[in-house]
């Protein structure tokens, strides 16, 4: 085997070890998503086995990267970047970022049918900002029932109980900037300078 394939092998596990962190997903989790056992996980993240392609692709799925990203394949001068949408709570979301940690970034797309539900608010630490793009944004908030529309923003902490969904018959897409630890999004300007 050459040196750079050697390297990049070596460095598959504490890789899969920092995403299933990230992701706060146990191995147990992680075993019954790819059907690779807790103890084989746990020896690849420790190092203790290399992987096989089989094992990778599925745990490449499961933890949403391309393979190149799990196992950092040289760039190819392609700027392209290929997001992975992800369906839960019944709508896309579309991750914007990438790094662990601080505010994340995603894009949301919640089609027509969620108007439909009965608003169920939860809660949990963070902090968020919505923008919506398109569409009609039904926001449940604490007390407060209201409707953004294409350009209005809205900001929360996400302790407050709240929900969202579609207002219309249209499915509605927005940005949202999530912070876990309850980090809020601001702009910094630069300071005035003086009049001569």
């Amino acid at each position: 085997m050459d040196e750079d394939l050697d390297r990049a092998l070596d460095a598959v596990g504490p890789r899969l070890r920092a995403l299933r962190k990230q992701r706060e997903t146990t191995l147990s989790a992680l075993s019954a998503a790819t059907g690779i056992s807790v103890s084989t996980l746990s020896r690849l993240e420790s190092g203790g086995r290399r992987p096989t392609l089989e094992q990778l692709l599925p745990l490449a799925r499961a933890h949403g990267v391309t393979l190149d990203e799990l196992v950092d394949a040289p760039a190819t001068g392609d700027p392209r970047i290929h997001l992975r949408p992800v369906t839960a709570h019944g709508m896309t979301i579309l991750p914007l970022t990438r790094r662990a940690g601080g505010i994340q970034a995603f894009k949301m797309v919640i089609p027509a049918e969620s108007r439909r539900k009965e608003p169920s608010p939860q809660t949990h630490e963070g902090y968020e900002w919505l923008y919506v793009l398109n569409g009609q944004l039904r926001l449940v908030l604490g007390e407060r029932d209201m409707v953004l529309r294409p350009g209005e923003a809205a900001e929360f902490d996400t302790r407050v109980p709240h929900w969202f969904g579609a207002a219309t018959a249209e499915p509605v897409e927005f940005l949202s900037l999530f912070g876990k630890q309850g980090e809020r999004a601001h702009l910094r300007a630069r300071p005035k300078r003086p009049e001569p």
